[in-house]
């Protein structure tokens, strides 16, 4: 593998949107010449994307967020997650690469019916296009639908090894079918599809309940200071 020098800055302090109390930290890419497959090395030393910027919390005081992968070919469906798939038997998905308007017009409901109190709200569009698109990196799109009706997207980026999930939203009405488990479990389907290695789920964080669900999808691989340690059982969150 041939070495590639870059660099690497970090922004100043500010307030966590994880850990009340706390202050946050990232470390960013300085490259312009950004690209998959050095993003999926970057996904591997637990950076993440959010549109153009590639970013890795380096806190002060803290070391809650950490890097989660699920190990594809091993994967296990939990019973929880088998009713899940069960439950939402009805419904079919598809995947496509373009993003459309339609997309845009759930992810307000979304963030306007279960997010109004969080940072992302009020939704806008040039908010949304930040956010999730990418100029070097082309995201995948894969659409839940119940009947005609897009009622699910997960978005994710597609890498030569691995799909990274960058975010997933679905129509408020549809809350009681678990929709954000049932698009984790179709990135692994489609990954599993694609001969792929790993799903990135983004970090865990233990302290937030919103954030430490990723556990539940096994066997799934944490990055730590001695490298990506494997984790098969360990007791249900």
């Amino acid at each position: 593998m041939t070495s590639r020098s870059i660099s690497v800055g970090i922004s100043h302090p500010f307030d966590c949107s994880y850990i009340d109390g706390l202050q946050e930290q990232l470390l960013i890419i300085q490259e312009p010449q950004l690209d998959g497959a050095l993003f999926e090395q970057l996904l591997g030393m637990g950076f993440r994307r959010n549109g153009n910027s590639i970013y890795k919390p380096r806190c002060p005081s803290c070391s809650a967020c950490q890097s989660i992968r699920v190990v594809v070919p091993e994967f296990k469906l939990s019973k929880r997650q088998k009713r899940t798939i069960k439950n939402n038997q009805d419904l079919r998905w598809q995947v496509t690469d373009e993003c459309s308007a339609e997309h845009y017009a759930l992810y307000e409901r979304y963030i306007s019916g279960r997010h109004s109190d969080g940072p992302m709200y009020p939704p806008s569009e040039d908010q949304y296009n930040d956010f999730l698109l990418c100029s070097w990196l082309k995201p995948t799109y894969i659409e839940v639908f119940d009947q005609d009706k897009l009622i699910g997207v997960a978005v994710t980026d597609q890498l030569n090894n691995s799909l990274s999930a960058i975010y997933s939203y679905f129509d408020p009405d549809y809350a009681k079918r678990s929709l954000g488990s049932f698009m984790i479990l179709l990135q692994c389907d489609l990954a599993l599809q694609l001969g792929k290695q790993f799903v990135y789920l983004g970090y865990q964080i233990d302290e937030n309940r919103k954030m430490n669900y990723k556990r539940l999808y096994r066997p799934y691989q944490i990055l730590t200071a001695n490298g990506w340690q494997h984790i098969e059982k360990e007791p249900t969150l």
